[in-house]
C-alpha cells in the first residue's frame, strides 16, 4: 500500500438468525410449531437436517404438552436459531414440571416414553435449564 492511502479492510460477521413460536399447550402445539420451523428453514438447512430438527421440535414439545404445566396463557414457547457456525438450536420452555426431563428406558412394546431417547439420538447435545417461570429444554443440532 502507498504511504498515505487507506486501503479498507471489512470483515463480515454473521449474525444468528432465531425465531420463536407460542404455541397452545395442546397436541396441536407440536403441529403448529412442527410446520412453523420446517417453512423458516427449508432453504436454510439441509434435507436431512431438516428432518432432524422437525423431530426434535414434534418431541420436545409432545413432551412438554403430556408431562409439564404451561406458561401463563395456557402455553409453551418453542424457539430456534441458526448460529454463524452452522450449530442450530431448539428451545422449548413450559411451565415446568416436579420431576424434570428425564432419559428412560422404553420397554420394547411401551407405547411412549422414547422422546428424550430420540433427541439425544438425533442432537448433539441437550439439556435443561430452571428459572422463575418454569425450565426450558434445548437441543442442539
Amino acid at each position: 500500500m502507498a504511504p498515505g492511502r487507506l486501503e479498507s479492510v471489512s470483515t463480515t460477521v454473521a449474525e444468528p438468525r432465531a425465531w420463536c413460536v407460542v404455541v397452545p399447550h395442546h397436541a396441536r402445539g407440536a403441529h403448529v410449531a412442527r410446520h412453523r420451523l420446517a417453512g423458516e428453514l427449508d432453504s436454510l438447512v439441509a434435507p436431512d437436517r431438516l428432518d432432524d430438527a422437525v423431530a426434535i421440535a414434534a418431541e420436545l414439545v409432545g413432551n412438554a404438552v403430556r408431562h409439564a404445566a404451561p406458561l401463563p396463557g395456557g402455553v409453551i414457547r418453542v424457539a430456534w436459531r441458526l448460529l454463524s457456525d452452522d450449530t442450530l438450536e431448539i428451545r422449548v420452555t413450559d411451565g415446568g414440571s416436579p420431576a424434570g426431563p428425564q432419559l428412560r428406558v422404553a420397554a420394547p412394546d411401551a407405547v411412549d416414553g422414547r422422546g428424550l431417547t430420540i433427541v439425544a439420538a438425533l442432537s448433539k447435545g441437550w439439556g435443561v435449564e430452571r428459572d422463575g417461570l418454569g425450565q426450558c429444554v434445548w437441543a442442539t443440532l
